[in-house]
């Protein structure tokens, strides 16, 4: 049903990455009208064609963007693409993102007080709440776009063996285990050892650091979402460039979570997976704690 002129307009804070990109063109073949906030120093200016409005932002200026979307008669919004989060603890950070009082006032228990933590989850949802006090309510970006979420299966490249299997298994609840601590979401794992586990410095670092540790190749990735996923913000998502990395650091296996994991540019993704001869299996949550059981 294509949306009518009180909920015409869409917010969209875009960050890094091809999604943003994707999500607009999503919200726009659907008749929205696509009102976006870049985020400097990480959204990519081929964004602009793609939306109505556009106007950058430094991420630590909240008043802005509430004050942006506001005036563009926004009261529905998603975000999309990746913040590097590492930003925040180089040495210039001051001198990047210097926050505005709104910023200020939200954020100071966690980077400031001690009464708060810098957790994703925490971070986002206190974000998400903030712009909700002002009548802007964020949604997931796959309400929009569902399909982009991968359905269980093989995606490309054939079944694994029976030892990828046992290494999947192996490393399926270690991964949610680290999902629910809010630490990361990919871990590379081969003959049922962890090899290297991602934290701040996301997916595809962790799986460069897991080709220098295991220099024989062949290890496997798993990428799952957190036990109590919200889906408004960090989803899994996976794309070419995840192959991209795998395929220079020996990764072999990509094991995702189906219905909770983004895939972007499925068709390439495949025909880039077979020439590489990387397996990509999606499995859907309750199929792996079958397994383990």
């Amino acid at each position: 049903m294509p949306p009518t002129s009180s909920n015409r307009r869409v917010g969209l804070i875009a960050g890094w990455g091809r999604l943003p990109i994707t999500i607009a063109d999503t919200l726009r073949a659907s008749g929205h009208e696509v009102q976006c906030l870049g985020i400097k120093w990480h959204c990519e200016e081929d964004i602009i064609p793609h939306v109505d409005h556009f106007q950058w932002l430094n991420a630590a200026h909240l008043g802005t963007a509430i004050r942006y979307f506001q005036r563009r008669g926004v009261t529905r919004a998603t975000m999309a693409g990746k913040f590097h989060k590492v930003d925040l603890y180089r040495p210039w950070v001051l001198l990047r993102y210097v926050p505005d009082l709104t910023c200020l006032r939200t954020f100071y228990p966690h980077f400031i007080g001690s009464g708060g933590d810098r957790k994703d989850d925490t971070l986002l949802g206190t974000l998400c709440e903030a712009f909700g006090r002002r009548g802007i309510n964020f949604l997931p970006a796959t309400d929009f776009a569902p399909e982009l979420l991968v359905n269980a299966g093989p995606v490309a490249g054939g079944a694994p063996s029976p030892a990828q299997s046992t290494d999947i298994q192996f490393g399926w609840e270690i991964a949610k285990q680290m999902g629910g601590l809010d630490i990361g979401q990919s871990i590379c794992v081969k003959d049922r050892a962890v090899i290297a586990v991602e934290a701040i410095e996301g997916t595809d670092a962790a799986i460069r650091r897991a080709g220098e540790l295991c220099r024989q190749g062949g290890f496997t990735v798993i990428k799952v979402a957190k036990p109590n996923q919200d889906m408004r913000f960090d989803v899994p998502t996976v794309g070419i460039q995840t192959l991209e990395t795998m395929a220079a650091a020996g990764g072999r296996v990509l094991a995702i979570e189906a219905g909770r994991t983004i895939l972007l540019d499925s068709e390439d993704f495949c025909r880039f997976a077979q020439s590489k001869g990387i397996k990509v299996v999606a499995i859907a949550s309750s199929q792996a704690a079958a397994k383990a059981a």
